[in-house]
């Protein structure tokens, strides 16, 4: 034995040294002869027990639908979806609904799944394994990587189960998805609606608390600033005839005045010295104060102006009662000095004198009295109005602020009102549209199909993985065995053993028998590789129509 490996080590060196002389296929054939048996039988057990294990494993079938993502049928610049724009989002969201304990259950319980399971395994973990048994693939566009469907699968052990069980689960799909779009659409609008009657209350009060201040206020708002400069500005022109009248009202009260003196004086004389009547210069001298004044007013006034008027009716008294005065002096003067004497002259002069324009003169004195007295309450009227616009105009510039402030409240409240209004009804047509099935939604472009071939196991690749499993323990157990066989099977080996050279060779003599006996080795050999490899065929045939 150590001659042998003493031996088989100088053939390596001695083979390294030498030129590689080409393959041996005589050497392969007979390792191939001498260990048949020793590869079959380990292939063939290697192979028959993982092809056996693979073919009573329990079928699994895969059902799969296709389910599109449809976008709504009116485009959105005529009705903006309320609905959250993640749809992935809200697809996890349904999918954890769906795939809820109560949910599964309820499948399970309909379907009667997992009948053999039922007793030993508790409702958790039936409902742990129905998950598992699902799957959910999303399929997103290339360009913008959005979502545009997604494909659900359910793996059973019986293909109708699978279909039937996929059917199910895609009608909840589709069916959570309408009833999440719907109410989150409706609640949208209910918080829109809520939120739009704050906001009515809000302006409402606004609004109120702007009336209530312009009420309180009426006249000195901003609003009405031309309006009252106006107001004030007639009022100082009212104010200023208003005085000029009084002023000639007093002038014309001292006239009257100074003329009633004068006829109080015409008791001790009839006459002046050159016989003309004692109250006919006062009269003209009124006269020409009253044209002189008539004169200014017309440059300013037209004739239609109350004081112009009223001054053309006094010079027309005045004129009147200048010429009644004249005429009563002169008739009355020439009877009563021809029929009395000089004391009763004066005495008869002064009595017809004053009978008639007397009486006038001091009624015109009393009205214009009453006239001074109403000139006055009039200028303080006018004092006390202008005071209070001026008041009115010096507060102008708080009110404005005041009323800034208010309306800055109730413009922000009003655009907060509008926007909501605008939203609102946006959200009304979004949720019109979710309520009548025409906005986003699930649409199935492939219905469940019914698997023909399970899913898994896949026999034939367990199959290629029994051949490679036989293969390696046939060839394994082949090496072990010419490792440890310590004959000599060729003339080469004999002649390495040898110190010198083979001068003669023996041929092998075999008898008949002999003979015969490898013959029918040979084909025993030949007729178990045949059988061997026509039942891997016959098997990868039965897998692949088992499938």
């Amino acid at each position: 034995m150590a001659q042998s490996k003493a031996y088989a080590g100088r053939v390596a060196i001695d083979f390294e040294q030498q030129p590689f002389e080409g393959l041996d296929w005589q050497h392969y054939l007979g390792l191939a002869r001498r260990h048949t048996w020793h590869f079959l039988v380990p292939f063939l057990l290697g192979w028959l027990t993982v092809w056996t294990a693979s073919w009573f494993m329990h079928s699994v079938y895969r059902s799969g639908t296709l389910i599109l993502v449809e976008q709504p049928t009116v485009p959105q610049q005529f009705v903006m979806p309320n609905v959250a724009g993640d749809l992935q989002g809200r697809l996890n969201s349904i999918t954890q609904q769906i795939l809820s304990r109560t949910r599964l259950l309820h499948i399970i319980d309909q379907f009667n799944l997992y009948g053999k399971d039922r007793q030993r395994l508790s409702p958790d973990d039936l409902v742990e394994r129905m998950r598992k048994d699902i799957g959910i693939e999303l399929v997103r566009s290339p360009d913008r990587q959005e979502l545009t469907s997604f494909n659900i699968y359910y793996s059973a052990g019986d293909p109708h189960t699978a279909q039937l069980v996929l059917s199910e689960l895609t009608n909840l799909f589709i069916s959570e998805n309408l009833e999440v779009r719907q109410q989150q659409s409706e609640n949208t609008t209910r918080f829109l609606e809520s939120q739009l009657e704050q906001a009515r209350t809000n302006l409402a009060q606004q609004e109120q608390r702007v009336r209530e201040f312009k009420d309180r206020y009426l006249g000195q708002l901003p609003g009405q600033l031309q309006t009252n400069l106006q107001i004030l500005s007639g009022l100082q022109s009212q104010l200023q005839n208003e005085e000029d009248a009084l002023n000639r009202a007093k002038q014309q009260g001292v006239y009257l005045d100074s003329l009633l003196n004068q006829y109080h004086t015409i008791q001790r004389t009839a006459k002046n010295g050159d016989g003309t009547p004692v109250g006919l210069p006062a009269l003209d001298q009124e006269l020409d104060r009253l044209k002189a004044q008539l004169a200014d007013l017309g440059s300013r006034y037209t004739d239609r102006h109350p004081d112009v008027r009223k001054l053309k009716e006094q010079i027309a008294k005045t004129e009147q009662l200048k010429a009644r005065v004249a005429a009563n002096l002169n008739s009355k003067a020439d009877t009563a000095s021809g029929e009395t004497g000089t004391g009763d002259s004066a005495k008869n002069y002064t009595d017809v004198a004053n009978a008639s324009p007397m009486f006038q003169i001091e009624s015109q004195a009393k009205a214009n009295q009453i006239e001074i007295a109403n000139r006055q309450r009039s200028i303080q009227q006018l004092q006390a109005r202008i005071a209070d616009y001026q008041s009115r105009l010096n507060l102008e510039p708080v009110r404005e602020q005041q009323l800034a402030d208010l309306s800055r409240g109730y413009d922000q409240s009003k655009a907060d009102y509008d926007s909501l209004l605008k939203k609102k009804n946006e959200s009304e047509l979004a949720t019109s549209l979710e309520r009548q099935q025409q906005g986003e939604h699930f649409q199935v472009l492939d219905p469940p199909n019914l698997p023909v071939k399970p899913d898994s196991p896949n026999r034939l690749r367990l199959l290629g993985i029994g051949l490679l499993v036989g293969t390696m323990l046939g060839v394994g157990l082949a090496v072990v065995m010419e490792m440890t066989d310590e004959r000599i099977h060729r003339s080469k080996e004999l002649k390495e053993l040898l110190p010198d050279n083979v001068i003669v060779e023996i041929p092998p003599l075999t008898t008949i028998k002999e003979q015969e006996q490898v013959t029918r080795r040979a084909r025993l050999r030949w007729a178990a590789v045949t059988a061997v490899f026509g039942s891997v065929v016959m098997a990868f045939a039965a897998t692949y129509l088992r499938g």
